[in-house]
């Protein structure tokens, strides 16, 4: 009997965010989230376990998991074994794995005899060329600790390039994908496979983020740690940084246009910072991709905020990209006008339907193995 229920589980550095999908129709059946009063990712255990007492009766379970590492080139069903391995590469995604776990071990509590598969970010970003993905470091380096660039928002930039082919009639053979958000990053996307992308070995790198500083000079690194510890850098690099430590405002983009409206100096900077960033990203990516013929904008930022995408567009038209001046509409939409030489494209971001249908293919398959 096929699966009928599936409950997707995104467990985040700072909130849970479920959703109930019917297999068949891909049609939301429930959802919810809830926020950690403990910041602490290994605290989690105790608030995921309320929080999903909320869920109805579902038949299985699809997590996201921000970090496979070298260990994970697709999803897989979580055993102990691969609950271990989540949990070693903590040190990669402090924020993001540990939570990972602490929902996998609440939902095998709420919900003992569904299985569970894990999804992973950086699977989609596998296809990364050695060229693009290794580091130039001495070698060992990369071979003793497997140094090299991961990739992240791999669920997201993989549903928008499905729903890019849906709203074009075929999957645009160059493409850049933006994720704008909390995080941010930019993937350049050739037939369909990433090709590059700005984050690398951690989440950290690329570009300017909500709190994250995005790429630096290393030496300016080395030159920090000698002055402060490597938690204070830590902490200042993920937590303190980007929108918020430039503008002195707030992380929250609408928070940082208002008061850069409002001709507030560091504001007005962080908005000039952002928008430089990402569109000299995109232009790189562009050339990683050997052109352009799809501009995608997703998450919260890059959904919602015409301004912002407007602002880099006119950064881009040396790449001939036109869009609309007012953009009022709702929903997954092409805002580049006739003239543009590449579709401009806002998609909202559903990495649970990219993690229903990797959960669904997973289950699907272990059965006709079962079964032969």
């Amino acid at each position: 009997m096929p699966t009928r229920r599936i409950l997707v589980l995104n467990t985040g550095s700072s909130s849970l965010k479920w959703t109930v999908l019917d297999d068949a129709t891909e049609a939301i059946a429930a959802q919810g989230d809830a926020a950690w009063d403990d910041p602490q990712p290994d605290r989690h255990l105790d608030e995921l376990t309320r929080a999903l007492g909320e869920v109805p009766p579902i038949d299985a379970i699809g997590h996201r998991v921000v970090h496979g590492g070298a260990s994970f080139r697709s999803a897989v069903l979580i055993d102990d074994r691969v609950r271990e391995e989540i949990l070693r590469l903590k040190e990669l995604a402090p924020l993001h794995n540990p939570a990972a776990v602490a929902g996998i071990d609440a939902a095998r509590q709420r919900f003992p005899d569904a299985p569970q598969v894990a999804v992973f970010d950086t699977a989609f970003h596998t296809t990364i060329p050695d060229h693009a993905a290794i580091y130039a470091i001495p070698r060992e380096w990369t071979e003793r600790w497997g140094v090299r660039r991961f990739g992240f928002h791999g669920l997201s930039v993989e549903y928008a390039v499905t729903r890019a082919a849906t709203l074009l009639g075929s999957t645009p053979r160059r493409m850049v994908v933006c994720h704008l958000g909390a995080g941010c990053s930019v993937t350049a996307v050739r037939d369909g496979a990433s090709v590059d992308t700005s984050m690398g070995f951690t989440p950290l790198e690329g570009v300017m983020m909500a709190r994250r500083s995005g790429s630096i000079d290393p030496g300016l690194l080395l030159y920090l740690l000698r002055n402060l510890s490597a938690d204070d850098v830590d902490r200042g690099l993920n937590e303190e940084s980007g929108l918020q430590g430039v503008s002195g405002v707030s992380a929250d983009m609408r928070e940082v246009l208002a008061a850069a409206a409002r001709h507030e100096p560091r504001a007005t900077l962080a908005r000039h910072m952002f928008v430089y960033r990402v569109a000299t990203c995109v232009g790189a990516m562009a050339a990683a991709a050997e052109g352009l013929d799809a501009l995608v904008f997703t998450g919260g930022i890059g959904e919602h905020s015409a301004e912002i995408r407007g602002a880099i567009c006119a950064r881009l038209r040396y790449l001939g990209l036109e869009t609309r001046d007012a953009d009022l509409a709702d929903g997954d939409r092409d805002v580049a006008t006739s003239n543009s030489t590449a579709r401009v494209l806002v998609i909202a971001a559903r990495e649970d339907l990219t993690v229903l249908r990797q959960t669904r293919q997973l289950l699907a398959r272990s059965v006709s193995e079962n079964v032969s």
